[in-house]
């Protein structure tokens, strides 16, 4: 369909099932978030150390009338005050895809809106530019060229911001993305799931410099590689207490304390590496801005470190707020409005992928 938005007062139904958060909100003009309603699957799937697809997509189909429910109820709107549908058709989990984009078809059927396709990647990136309709301003600031980390279980991306909708990648992980090296390293310490989280609390009691953990370069790249990092972590942790467990569970038979060190180290060992890896592509490409995005962005000493260089350099760092850095459906919103304006709405033949880059359906 080619009719697209236009003005700043347009509002837009966000849906986002791509994992295992079942999200919906309503976003205006791209910007300004008047319901953010988030029904998290967290504690089922802590029962199993991880996400379980098919036990999200159930979950999803259950849940998903009652928040797009609510989200309206909260923004205090209805169906005929919106202008359009963005969802999430990718990357993610294909049966949870399927839950958000069947769920957007049938409402755009019943109500005569038009629907658009969203790219969960370039969502979280733009989850810098929300704010509340109190708030003056949004963290990000329209500075471009900006560089913008997005890291989460399953991304580890360097990309440079030339304007909304106009990325470049400028490097990615080669094998494990930096959340799910958390995740696996809070398995092996036994810190529970999800563990990114876990690490960060841990870490706030440990010495980060009581293990040198290694440091992983890619040689000539700005591309990021966790797999080494992890292994090194599993080496200290078998020489230290081999394979002693707790009772058999996953996790060491080890003095808090100890295990502190240990997450804090490899901690700082992750954020050492995407720290470096951004302040560099900063310094290569001229970032007027560098900004953070997608779950690992909530970790505090990420925040810190990346904060103490902005302070230094004087170059902007924007953060998005803790609730926008996990999964939701603001920044659907937003990235549906800007594609939108972009290349106008999708017809009702949309499909979900697996995969799908942040240069894949984001430019006009």
């Amino acid at each position: 369909m080619s009719a697209t938005l236009s003005g700043t007062d347009s509002l837009l139904l966000g849906i986002e099932t791509s994992c295992d958060e079942t999200a919906a909100a309503v976003v205006e003009g791209g910007r300004v978030i008047h319901s953010n309603v988030i029904a998290s699957q967290v504690d089922i799937h802590a029962r199993f150390g991880g996400v379980v697809p098919e036990v999200a997509s159930r979950k999803h189909a259950e849940v998903i009338s009652a928040v797009v429910e609510q989200a309206l109820a909260e923004a205090g709107l209805g169906w005929k005050d919106l202008a359009g549908i963005g969802v999430t058709h990718g990357p993610g989990l294909v049966g949870s895809l399927l839950v958000g984009v069947a769920a957007a078809k049938g409402y755009a059927l019943a109500t005569g809106l038009p629907l658009i396709g969203v790219n969960h990647v370039e969502a979280h990136l733009l989850a810098n530019f929300l704010r509340k309709p109190e708030e003056e301003r949004s963290p990000a600031l329209d500075l471009f060229p900006s560089v913008c980390l997005i890291v989460s279980g399953g991304h580890s991306d360097l990309v440079l911001v030339k304007g909304l909708g106009s990325y470049q990648v400028l490097g990615a992980t080669r094998d494990d993305a930096a959340g799910e090296a958390m995740d696996k390293a809070a398995r092996v310490l036994g810190l529970g799931y999800p563990g990114g989280p876990a690490i960060d609390r841990s870490s706030q009691e440990g010495d980060r410099t009581a293990v040198n953990f290694p440091r992983p370069v890619v040689p000539n790249t700005l591309d990021f590689s966790f797999s080494g990092l992890k292994t090194a972590l599993l080496r200290e942790v078998q020489s230290r207490y081999g394979n002693a467990t707790k009772g058999g569970a996953q996790g060491i038979d080890a003095p808090t304390q100890e295990i502190a060190d240990l997450a804090a180290s490899f901690q700082e060992a992750v954020v050492d590496t995407l720290t470096r890896n951004l302040i560099e592509a900063a310094a290569q490409y001229g970032a007027r801005q560098v900004m953070l995005a997608g779950g690992v962005a909530a970790n505090s000493r990420l925040r810190e470190k990346v904060g103490q260089w902005s302070q230094r350099h004087g170059v902007p760092a924007c953060f998005p707020p803790l609730r926008l850095c996990t999964d939701n459906a603001a920044m659907v919103g937003a990235a549906g409005f800007f594609g939108a304006q972009r290349r106008g709405w999708d017809d009702l033949d949309l499909d979900v992928f697996s995969a799908m880059p942040i240069t894949e359906r984001t430019m006009a």
